[in-house]
């Protein structure tokens, strides 16, 4: 069952740009190197400067938690941790229609 990650961030200010490097990275490293990752899009809102927001879609779950062990995604963390005032994650099982 095809399986959604969203993440909202609120980036520290003046934070913005190294964010975006380390997250573009991972976004791209995860369509291109992870089989079972169909979509990764990282939005921001020029209405709220600090905010940015993902959309990943996976096969399954199982591909998002392969998604977690992935050296580029473990690269990630330590990159923004300290850019980062909050983070939600959200994940959602998608509905056939």
């Amino acid at each position: 069952m095809p399986f959604a990650v969203t993440v909202v961030f609120e980036i520290k200010p003046g934070q913005m740009e190294p964010f975006m490097e380390a997250i573009l990275n991972n976004a791209r490293c995860s369509v291109r190197d992870e089989p079972g990752c169909r979509q990764f899009d990282v939005c921001t809102d020029p209405g709220e400067p600090n905010t940015v927001f993902l959309y990943e879609k996976y096969d399954d779950l199982a591909a998002f938690e392969a998604h977690q062990t992935m050296p580029h995604y473990k690269a990630t963390g330590p990159k923004v941790v300290d850019l980062v005032a909050s983070k939600t994650l959200r994940t959602f099982a998608q509905v056939d229609t």
